[in-house]
């Protein structure tokens, strides 16, 4: 009987022992579940703390349920984190209607503003047409009155220019006539005296030209008679010389003609001046012309005949 008993004691006591751990079980299980979804629903920083569970009884042992803490860990911050993105996302949403909302309001202001400028613009434009169709009627009578005191001064100005200018007509005519008159007297008058000064000059220059050209011959003939000549006719020959060597001569032109020269002379011969005198003109200038291709003439290097030679005349004769 007491082994009976004993043996039904111990039935008893593990029956409530298995009871116990699966009551532990469905608790911590229980605790979880409530923990995710608070997670998952509620503000993590103020998450109500669990109510304390009872301690089973002493001799009883308890089996827990492991969880992956690590999993736990993941699934808590995708939490977090799709709630940090829909947060943003909101936030945004209602910074760009506000921003959406003031840019509207801008724009109907600024819509309202040109709109009340357009009307003063038409209003200012509306009074000013009014002023000056008043200004324009006020002032129609006036102008009428004014365009026919114009018309009528008009005609007498141009009945006045027509006479001023029949007028000056007739006093251009009777000028100009006797402008011609006096031009043609003053034009005899002066071809008169062109003619007797041409006389005179002409007169004058043949006399010269012959007298010179009897002293040349004079002073050729003379020449050809001394057997010596001095230095200073010697290099007056040469110079003339080289002169008529590079003249361009033309016997119809120049025959029988000459032409003075007075040459300033540098000590190496250089030409440094040249004025003609008494004589043809063409002589002259072709004389001018062979002193140029010349470039130095003969001189004489003795210091005291150069000094009476530095200023030399020459009578140049085109020889044929």
């Amino acid at each position: 009987m007491t082994e009976k008993n004993n043996s039904l004691a111990s039935s008893d006591m593990a029956k409530a022992s298995k009871s116990a751990n699966a009551k532990a079980l469905w608790l911590s299980i229980a605790l979880h579940v409530a923990l995710l979804v608070g997670l998952l629903s509620g503000d993590f920083s103020s998450m109500p703390k669990p109510t304390p569970t009872p301690a089973p009884n002493a001799g009883e042992p308890i089996k827990a349920v492991v969880i992956d803490k690590a999993k736990l860990d993941q699934a808590i911050n995708k939490i977090k984190q799709d709630k940090a993105n829909q947060v943003n996302a909101e936030q945004k949403r209602i910074k760009d209607a506000e921003k959406r909302a003031a840019d509207a309001k801008k724009r109907q202001a600024k819509e309202e503003a040109r709109i009340k400028s357009l009307e003063a613009q038409r209003k200012k434009k509306e009074q000013e047409k009014i002023k000056a169709d008043n200004e324009a009627k006020a002032s129609k009578a006036k102008a009428d009155n004014a365009e026919k005191v114009r018309k009528q001064k008009e005609q007498e100005k141009q009945a006045a220019e027509k006479a001023a200018a029949e007028a000056k007509s007739r006093r251009i005519k009777e000028e100009a006539a006797a402008k011609k008159a006096e031009e043609l007297r003053l034009e005899k008058i002066a071809e008169q005296k062109r003619k007797e000064i041409a006389a005179k000059e002409q007169a004058i220059q043949d006399a010269m030209l012959a007298e010179q050209m009897a002293d040349e011959m004079a002073s050729r003939n003379q020449a050809r008679q001394q057997q010596v000549m001095t230095e200073i006719q010697r290099y007056s020959a040469l110079i003339t010389q080289s002169i008529n060597q590079r003249m361009i001569k033309d016997r119809s032109t120049m025959e029988n003609k000459s032409c003075k020269l007075t040459l300033k002379l540098a000590p190496s011969g250089f030409v440094i001046d040249v004025k003609a005198g008494q004589g043809d003109k063409v002589v002259c200038d072709a004389a001018t012309i062979a002193i140029g291709k010349a470039g130095n003439l003969p001189v004489s290097k003795d210091p005291e005949v150069f000094k009476e030679m530095s200023n030399i005349s020459v009578l140049v004769m085109p020889e044929f």
